[in-house]
């Protein structure tokens, strides 16, 4: 990409695709450093100068809004508002608006991707079956998914507003836990309709094909 300003650090996971989704909606530049987890490249010396947390996905913005030096994020729902503040994009300017996209996003950074991930590890991944671990997780699943179902059923989207990065942050998760747990979209025929409706956005098509094209 042509004078690119950002860096992007990320590998093919739900939040690093919520990083790369979002650079492709607000149409920055960006440079792809892929960080691939399954070979602990996020342990380097030098990763951990740009992210302390050693998780994907962090950005470096070379060109910052206020004229400084280059800017380090790490954790992607802060790396989402960012890009919508810098941008002016996927973030309403009026105070209720852009609460209500924050709170979206809080809630998928504290609830939707933590109890996904943690479903995902006990079924899949985990040593020993541990059936407690599988059904709270599981349980929590299926009612944050509820949650989202009935969010959509007042509209196209998570928050009122429209498409934002509330959508942002929820599509890459949602679509990559149904595609394993097809069950978790039986009788949601609002999230079903919303997965098909943001997966059609082009930019949303190019971020989720981030590191491959990197």
């Amino acid at each position: 990409m042509p004078d690119a300003a950002i860096d992007l650090y990320t590998f093919t996971t739900p939040n690093g695709r919520k990083a790369s989704i979002a650079l492709e909606e607000v149409g920055l530049p960006y440079r792809v450093h892929v960080v691939d987890i399954t070979k602990g490249q996020q342990l380097t010396p030098e990763y951990l100068a740009i992210n302390p947390n050693n998780k994907i996905p962090a950005i470096v913005d070379h060109a910052p809004a206020d004229g400084g030096a280059p800017f380090t994020l790490f954790e992607s729902g802060a790396i989402l508002l960012y890009l919508a503040e810098k941008t002016g994009k996927l973030l309403p300017r009026d105070t209720r608006g852009r609460a209500e996209v924050t709170q979206w996003v809080m809630w998928q950074m504290g609830g939707l991707g933590p109890m996904f991930g943690q479903m995902n590890h006990f079924r899949r991944y985990a040593k020993e079956q541990n059936p407690y671990a599988i059904q709270r997780y599981t349980e929590e699943s299926q009612r944050l998914m509820g949650v989202l179902e009935k969010a959509l059923s007042t509209g196209d989207h998570v928050a009122t507003c429209g498409y934002s990065m509330a959508d942002v942050a929820a599509y890459p998760w949602v679509h990559a836990m149904v595609t394993q747990y097809p069950e978790l979209l039986e009788g949601r025929e609002h999230a079903r309709k919303w997965l098909e409706r943001v997966g059609a956005r082009p930019a949303v098509q190019r971020g989720m094909d981030v590191p491959k094209r990197g």
